[in-house]
């Protein structure tokens, strides 16, 4: 694995790749906490700013689709009207909305991750497959 293409790319996809990576981490922090409790609220709240960051920037990326917006973009825009109504429900006492309206946006999260990782073309498969320095075989893999 190698950042070198996430560092050359785009500000925005820099940008982009960093808050996404952010709400992954207090996705998982709100997920492994007790519920309710002051750290499970501060994860949360760190996943769903980091999340709605994550959901405007990717508009800023449209190089794949020739500048036009892709079929995920219909993800940040999920992403972008849900994440009101899941706060919403928690102040409201729905903790059942709540967690399943968190859970799915988490989710979208993870499925949007796996499609950078595994698109051709993308910076993130880019770094992780490291296209731009293929891997050097053994003499035994030969």
């Amino acid at each position: 694995m190698t950042f070198a293409p996430l560092w050359a790319a785009p500000p925005v996809t820099i940008a982009h790749a960093l808050v996404a990576l952010v709400a992954l981490v207090g996705g998982l922090g709100a997920l492994a906490l007790k519920k309710g409790t002051t750290g499970h609220i501060a994860s949360g709240r760190i996943f769903a700013a980091a999340m709605m960051a994550a959901a405007i920037s990717s508009f800023g990326i449209t190089d794949l689709w020739r500048g036009h917006f892709g079929p995920i973009h219909l993800l940040s825009i999920l992403t972008i009207s849900t994440l009101p109504l899941a706060v919403y429900a928690a102040r409201r006492g729905q903790t059942r909305r709540h967690a399943r309206v968190m859970m799915l946006n988490f989710m979208g999260l993870l499925i949007a991750g796996v499609f950078a990782v595994a698109s051709p073309g993308r910076v993130l498969n880019k770094a992780v497959a490291m296209t731009s320095h293929p891997p050097v075989l053994s003499a035994a893999a030969r």
